[in-house]
């Protein structure tokens, strides 16, 4: 009889999933990547990497040559310091979600109810498996995403030469689940996830089938944001087909800032969900005019917090 599996450690976590060994101490990983330690600190942090103490041996050759590499971005002069932050606070903040995320998923499909040490090793085992061939396929993901990222910005780009630096016109969308709270009062916890992420997904589909992105999540709320009026417009009317929702639009400019997007459009489109009835979408004037083929049902006018009074559209799908 095989003995049984000891339960895994976080030292055997970070070996069987980083691989290499620690070997440097910050300062000595800093000085064989040739960045000041005062700059390579800030990187980590801005990646969300723990503080070390100073005598730590907590850094492996893949630290160094990642530092390396910026160095070689900065010594090029392709990017400066802050854009290098920036950065890697992006890196950081996304793929810690992501990792958090997959780790869930492995963990829900795998462990069963009461799981043993072995049970939790054999997770390690099929996430170490599976290593090789998600790095392609994120590579390859991310390469497709900031393609399509710089389309919608080129797709802008033409549009928005009379508007402030950093301003651009779009349509911003929020779709919002209709009685979320007491149904999540009916809900065991597990129903509760199965909801959220049923929801999430079907919205996230929806909205990558138009081209357009979907900005975050707020469990019972989704963000998303089009190049067009039309776009956004068949993204809603599609997402209350699916869902018991209800959904704002506004088209206007915007500012996009850390992948989400800020500004009174945003603000607006917010409003409006606040205002539309269980299963209706409600759009501005300004988006509105700039659609044809759509039906348009002219309400009376609500004043909108903050933003004073605003002329609400019921948007349908055209008769004809």
């Amino acid at each position: 009889m095989s003995e049984p599996q000891p339960r895994p450690t976080a030292a055997d976590i970070e070996r069987q999933l980083v691989g290499l060994p620690p070997r440097f101490t910050k300062e000595q990983v800093a000085a064989k990547a040739g960045v000041p330690l005062e700059l390579a600190e800030r990187i980590w942090r801005a990646l969300g990497f723990a503080q070390r103490a100073g005598d730590a041996v907590a850094f492996t050759d893949a630290d160094v040559d990642a530092l390396r590499r910026v160095h070689g971005m900065l010594g090029g002069g392709l990017l400066d310091e802050q854009t290098v932050i920036r950065m890697a606070r992006a890196l950081g903040q996304t793929t810690a979600r992501l990792a958090q995320w997959q780790a869930e998923i492995m963990i829900g499909t795998v462990l069963p109810q009461e799981p043993s040490d072995g049970d939790l090793a054999r997770v390690l085992d099929t996430a170490r498996g599976l290593m090789p061939d998600f790095e392609h396929v994120l590579i390859h993901v991310w390469r497709a995403q900031l393609a399509a990222a710089g389309t919608r910005l080129l797709a802008l780009a033409d549009v928005s030469d009379e508007l402030a630096p950093g301003r651009v016109p779009m349509a911003v969308g929020f779709a919002d689940l209709v009685s979320f709270t007491r149904r999540a009062r009916e809900l065991d916890e597990k129903a509760l996830a199965e909801l959220v992420e049923g929801f999430e997904a079907r919205a996230s589909d929806v909205v990558s089938c138009h081209g357009a992105r979907l900005v975050k999540t707020l469990g019972d709320e989704v963000l998303f944001t089009a190049p067009t009026a039309a776009q956004a417009a068949a993204i809603a009317l599609d997402l209350v087909e699916r869902d018991e929702l209800r959904v704002g639009l506004a088209y206007g400019p915007v500012v996009p800032l850390m992948g989400d997007v800020f500004g009174t459009t945003v603000n607006l489109a917010a409003r409006l969900t606040a205002i539309a009835r269980p299963g209706t979408v409600l759009v501005d004037s300004m988006l509105a005019e700039g659609l044809e083929g759509f039906g348009l049902h002219k309400i009376r006018r609500r004043p909108a917090r903050g933003l004073g009074v605003v002329q609400p559209y019921v948007l349908r799908r055209s008769s004809s």
